[in-house]
């Protein structure tokens, strides 16, 4: 539209050449049909780019797990509870990771995704193992589950790749804990030969020590103790014994001191006394060691008794009373002296017989003396022998112990009885990417294609300076318009507006049909 104002009268106010929004929306209509054609030839461009990047340049990201069940077992853990070496997983993921993430493993992978077509160069290959470390993620829920993901751009590698890293994971957990019990049994097992070679050596060494001290024996001390302390007794007792013979000799020498070895004349009454006399000395002599109980005392006492008796009977006659007695011989010998002399070469018989158990007691108690000095001193050794003995007896029965359990452990893992690895939820091929699907990017793409042209006309519209309304221009001025003259199009002009709005038609119709034979298409493939 063309105006033509006329001022009324001029002003100096400022105005501001912004337009108010119920003067924009017509301008901006009529920017879009004046620019049809430019407008749905960008539209038509994006949205084709669009189309075209997400049909053939859009990574798409494909995503494929497992989860591999762990589980110790329920009947054979108790039975063998004590016996065989529980296996204890504390960080399931960690031991998981370390399994995947192996070189070995790594390598099978590159085989199964079919990256080692190419015959790539060493350092191509680790950084193909560094973006596999990167695409794949392993967790554990639980403690008994072990989660693996993968993600590809290509579907089938991505479910081929992880399938594999749940056979390889379970082969090789399986593996390395047999290898691990294995090498823990032959361990244990040399360790058992070693410490069995010592302990023959450390029980030769003390066979061979006290096979030259004979004495060197567990309860030699305690014997030669308890032979010193009867030793001891012994000697005690002869002394005592010894004390007593000479004490009974030296009485038994004094008494026969004041005895006659011969009587010259002896009456009756001379015979009883010298019998009165020699049983009163037996019964002093008895008293000596014995009792008024003792039998030869209570029967010597008798004796005496009878001797009296016939003594007041012989002084009872008068014949003989006044003769005095009758004598019998003129000299004869004493036979209370004999008694005494008998009975004193005893007493000094059984002294030397005594002084020299005595001396025998004493030399024996020297000799075991020396013997328990001796014993003391090797006491040390024999210790430390026994000592080395006995810790190599204990470890040895230990290990002996140990290697049994290894051995159990080592055959419940060949035969695979202790911990079960199993897929619990197998690998399935992925049907759609994740992430930045085609069909986002597509409206995506659209809603560029719509924004850009219509956001392009906006800023034309607000800050191009050029006077677009009659009210704008008045404003602008500061008077009122008198007039508007609009504009009129000749038919070569509204034949070029008619081509161009068709043509734009046909642009915005020709996204639209691409986008739609796209979306079949991939309905279609789907």
């Amino acid at each position: 539209m063309n105006a033509i104002a006329l001022p009324a009268r001029r002003t100096a106010v400022a105005v501001s050449d912004a337009l108010p929004p119920d003067e924009l929306v017509p301008v901006l209509l009529a920017e879009c049909r004046r620019h049809a054609l430019p407008i749905a030839a960008t539209f038509g461009a994006v949205a084709l780019l669009a189309l075209l990047v997400g049909l053939f340049l859009l990574p798409r990201n494909y995503v494929a797990s497992t989860t591999i069940l762990a589980r110790e077992s329920d009947i054979i853990q108790p039975l063998l509870e004590g016996r065989a070496v529980a296996t204890g997983v504390t960080d399931r993921a960690g031991m998981a990771r370390q399994v995947i993430f192996s070189r070995k493993v790594l390598e099978d992978i590159l085989a199964t995704g079919g990256w080692l077509a190419d015959n790539p160069s060493p350092i191509e290959r680790d950084r193909r193992m560094e973006r596999i470390q990167e695409n794949t993620r392993v967790t554990s829920p639980r403690e008994d589950l072990v989660h693996i993901v993968y993600s590809d751009s290509d579907a089938e590698r991505t479910f081929r790749v992880t399938e594999r890293l749940a056979e390889l994971f379970i082969a090789e957990s399986l593996e390395t804990k047999e290898r691990e019990s294995r090498e823990a049994y032959e361990f244990i097992d040399s360790q058992v030969q070693a410490y069995h070679r010592k302990l023959i050596e450390a029980e030769e060494n003390l066979q061979a020590y006290r096979s030259r001290n004979a004495d060197a024996q567990p309860d030699s001390t305690a014997e030669v103790n308890n032979r010193v302390s009867a030793l001891r007794t012994q000697v005690s007792q002869n002394r005592m014994e010894l004390q007593e013979h000479r004490s009974r000799a030296a009485a038994l020498a004094s008494q026969l001191s004041r005895e006659s070895a011969v009587t010259a004349v002896q009456t009756r009454a001379n015979l009883y006394g010298a019998q009165l006399v020699e049983l009163q000395s037996q019964v002093d002599l008895l008293l000596l060691n014995y009792t008024e109980q003792y039998p030869d005392v209570v029967r010597l006492r008798h004796q005496i008794a009878d001797i009296k008796r016939a003594m007041q009977e012989d002084a009872a006659r008068p014949d003989t009373a006044a003769q005095g007695g009758t004598p019998f011989e003129s000299a004869q010998l004493n036979p209370h002296y004999q008694q005494l002399r008998q009975q004193r070469d005893e007493a000094l018989r059984e002294m030397a017989a005594t002084n020299a158990r005595l001396g025998v007691s004493q030399s024996m108690l020297g000799e075991e003396l020396g013997r328990r000095r001796s014993i003391v001193n090797a006491e040390g050794a024999l210790a430390e022998l026994t000592r080395d003995y006995e810790v190599n007896r204990d470890l040895y029965q230990d290990l002996l112990r140990r290697r049994e359990n290894a051995r159990v452990s080592m055959q419940l893992d060949q035969e695979e009885r202790g911990l079960t690895l199993r897929v619990q939820d197998p690998a399935t091929m992925p049907l759609r990417p994740t992430g930045l699907r085609f069909m986002h990017f597509a409206i995506g793409g659209l809603m560029l294609a719509i924004l850009l042209p219509l956001g392009v006309v906006f800023l034309r519209a607000r800050f191009d300076p050029r006077i677009r309304s009659a009210s704008h221009l008045s404003r602008r001025i500061g008077a009122p318009l008198l007039a508007v003259i609009p504009t009129y199009h000749t038919p070569a002009e509204r034949r070029q507006d008619v081509a161009r709005v068709a043509l734009s038609f046909a642009i915005v119709a020709t996204v639209v049909v691409a986008y739609g034979l796209v979306y079949g298409y991939k309905q279609l493939y789907a």
